[in-house]
């Protein structure tokens, strides 16, 4: 293969080198990850608040192993699973991801509805496709750089749970010893709670967006090309990787931790320990927390909201068209990738009708789930062979330690999944 002889890009400011990663962790606090740690929060307050520091480096190993495979050889997860798995495989895998992203998109636009609904009154059918039409037509009709641009910025409507944290009274020693200090209690609704959140945590769709935006950032640039044809660039590139996934699932991890610690000071204490749906939990923080309380939660549902809806679809559309071998990417206009734009508007429509059908949203978020947990594994073993592989990434294998945190991430959701069929079957 020739050699690329491209400069090495500038230095970016630290904002400019947060992107993929920063935006992927961000997405992971969706409606339905709200749900999860609101529910865990109010169920068992502070002390299950440890379970955020061990999700963080198993995130950061798993979506830092994606992010180098897409950087590194421009494309994208499954073409690069297709290099090493049977066709009939990788076209399951990526079946079930569509499924399972587009029972998401269903729940999280029904909480997104719904809350705007109690907040401003109105139908909440008409906010739902609202929502729809409009994420839809910023993939379709925005330019991909200003469009990158409005995601990372709202990125900053999950501080909306710092504000909610901050806004009631909190026994910071008792949330800081939950975060550091293990309670476990061995029963099955504490460990299916421990499922959940490692479930929303680590979440297929995450892998597959990342590494897309990767090959993505490697069109937006001029100067930025694949690793393999690049040898200027891999030092730089792989640091501003490496910071750009710490920094996002941390923000991630953190945010969650507020959610919980939000939760355990409120419904908790007020014997609160069983929540629905994100639009439950705002309304019970209501007589508890206060207006002010309550607006912060509903404002970050909406925002974070729109910030996991592209992700969910986009990633979606991006490993059904790498499948069908079609012209893909948010940075190319309608007339030249007609196929992609149909399955993104497609899996949006479907998640629209979920959304506005009135089916339940915890059963939505259930099913997601189950089907999450079938596919995780398998593309998390996929992703770590392929990041090692000779076949894929050439020489850039990933390092050792960084290796052992994907393979921990990978054991501890099999073992999850696991627990999760055991318990169902209890």
């Amino acid at each position: 293969m020739a050699i690329a002889t491209s400069k090495t890009p500038a230095s970016p400011s630290w904002w400019k080198t947060l992107g993929p990663g920063l935006i992927t962790g961000a997405a992971d606090d969706d409606p339905s990850g709200i749900a999860t740690y609101t529910q865990a929060g109010s169920q068992y307050g502070y002390g299950i608040g440890w379970t955020l520091l061990l999700t963080f480096p198993l995130m950061v190993g798993i979506q830092l192993a994606s992010a180098r495979i897409g950087r590194i050889t421009g494309k994208g997860l499954t073409g690069n699973l297709a290099k090493l798995c049977p066709s009939w495989l990788v076209v399951g895998l990526v079946s079930l991801l569509v499924v399972a992203n587009v029972i998401n998109l269903g729940a999280d636009l029904g909480a997104m509805a719904d809350v705007l609904a109690h907040l401003l009154g109105g139908p909440a059918a008409v906010y739902a496709i609202g929502f729809g039409l409009l994420s839809l037509g910023l993939q379709v009709w925005l330019p991909y750089q200003r469009y990158v641009g409005i995601l990372k910025w709202l990125t900053l409507s999950l501080f909306a749970y710092v504000g909610v944290a901050l806004a009631v009274r909190v026994d910071w020693p008792a949330a800081l010893h939950g975060a550091v200090w293990p309670h476990i209690e061995w029963h099955k609704d504490y460990v299916t709670t421990l499922v959940a959140i490692l479930g929303t945590t680590i979440s297929p769709y995450l892998f597959f967006w990342q590494a897309a935006q990767e090959v993505e950032e490697i069109r937006r640039v001029a100067d930025d090309k694949p690793l393999l044809r690049a040898p200027a660039q891999r030092e730089a590139q792989f640091k501003r990787l490496r910071i750009d996934t710490i920094v996002g699932m941390g923000f991630s991890n953190l945010i969650a931790f507020f959610m919980i610690v939000a939760s355990a000071a409120t419904l908790h204490q007020q014997g609160v320990t069983h929540v629905e749906s994100t639009t439950q939990a705002a309304m019970a923080l209501k007589p508890v927390a206060g207006e002010f309380a309550f607006a912060l939660f509903a404002a970050g549902i909406v925002g974070t909201g729109l910030l996991a809806l592209p992700v969910l679809a986009g990633s979606a559309a991006y490993a059904v068209s790498s499948v069908a071998r079609v012209r893909r990417g948010l940075d190319q206009p309608l007339h030249m990738a007609k196929a992609f734009y149909g399955i993104l508007a497609a899996a949006m429509g479907v998640g629209v009708c979920i959304g506005v059908s009135g089916f339940n949203p915890m059963s939505a978020l259930y099913w997601s789930a189950v089907i999450n947990a079938v596919i995780a594994v398998p593309v998390m073993v996929g992703v770590m062979i392929a990041s090692s592989s000779p076949k894929v990434v050439g020489p850039l294998k990933l390092g050792l330690g960084w290796r052992l945190l994907g393979w921990a991430a990978t054991l501890a959701m099999a073992a999850a999944s696991v627990a999760m069929l055991v318990a169902a079957v209890a």
